[in-house]
């Protein structure tokens, strides 16, 4: 995997000058004769290899078990903190359309204005010239505030806002669980209680054929939790009272109550998708086979990534190697 997370544990005093000018992320996918471009591109590589070095983290753990909690990653739960705390601040509105509520856009309108000094609360003073490229991926991360949507090219802006926060040395590599069972977790509490409060629309749903209507990168990570477990196989998280007893330990089921909590009717109906999953045999089958989909439905699709914005920690230039 790319070298930024194998760096030695520097500590601040010693840490390298950064060689390089930061900037502000840009879009580069137009169309779609640029997603070639974009697969070939650092940023593409380092993406990737962030999600993947990530899987290999948590492989086999529970969310409850013992993990190493350092200083930036009680920070980055304390600025998760703080977007909650704006949610119970804004109340949605009385307006005539269900879905989308407006007040989502009053709440986004206090992070655009306090990203900044979100991130700058995260990176240490020698790093502060990177806290404006940093912020632009929490903005990215939260949803379309005119649209009043959320979905999975969101979700990957805040594992890039992540794997940026990697490459500049404030996370490191024995951070990776708390990474994910810590900061990624919490990052999806605050989702779901978006999603429930303002009542967002799924961005690019592709109906029940898409995995989930909002999140892709719990249903990987937490399927690499289970892989090996003594007794939990892909066909029981169908099942409610599994779910029921063991969500606390494992993403994947978290998803899978989330799920069942928001929508009615039989499971392989409403998430038909996940039902097919539920007959793989095995759970490395499909942490394998999710993150083949992820990248053929996700990172492969125009209209998620021409979203993507590109900066000096996530370049568009090809590869270097």
């Amino acid at each position: 995997f790319t070298s930024f997370l194998h760096l030695p544990g520097t500590s601040e005093e010693v840490a390298p000058p950064l060689q390089q000018s930061f900037m502000i992320p840009k879009k580069e996918i137009n169309m779609v004769s640029d997603m070639a471009k974009w697969k070939r591109s650092q940023a593409y590589a380092d993406y990737m290899g962030f999600i993947l070095t990530l899987n290999e983290g948590v492989r086999g753990k529970k969310l409850t078990c013992e993990y190493k909690v350092s200083e930036p990653i009680e920070k980055l739960v304390a600025l998760l903190n703080t977007l909650d705390r704006w949610i119970d601040e804004t109340p949605p509105v009385d307006q005539p359309s269900r879905f989308g509520n407006k007040a989502f856009r009053t709440w986004y309108a206090k992070l655009d204005q306090e990203a900044e000094k979100l991130v700058a609360t995260v990176i240490p003073k020698h790093l502060a010239d990177t806290a404006p490229e940093v912020a632009v991926y929490l903005k990215e991360s939260v949803g379309n505030s005119t649209r009043i949507d959320y979905g999975t090219g969101h979700e990957a802006a805040f594992a890039a806002f992540l794997c940026c926060l990697c490459k500049i040395g404030v996370l490191r590599v024995d951070d990776q669980m708390a990474i994910v069972f810590k900061v990624f977790n919490r990052y999806l509490e605050v989702m779901r209680k978006l999603q429930k409060t303002y009542r967002m629309e799924p961005a690019g749903s592709q109906g029940v054929w898409g995995l989930d209507d909002f999140q892709f990168l719990p249903f990987i990570w937490g399927s690499s939790q289970l892989i090996d477990h003594p007794n939990l196989e892909p066909r029981h998280f169908v099942d409610e009272k599994v779910v029921n007893e063991n969500h606390k330990d494992f993403m994947f089921l978290e998803c899978i109550l989330f799920i069942t909590e928001m929508k009615t009717g039989p499971f392989a109906e409403h998430s038909n998708q996940l039902w097919n999953i539920s007959a793989v045999p095995s759970w490395s089958k499909v942490n394998q086979g999710l993150i083949r989909m992820y990248k053929a439905e996700c990172l492969e699709k125009f209209p998620v990534i021409q979203h993507f914005k590109f900066g000096s920690l996530l370049p568009i230039q090809p590869v270097t190697s």
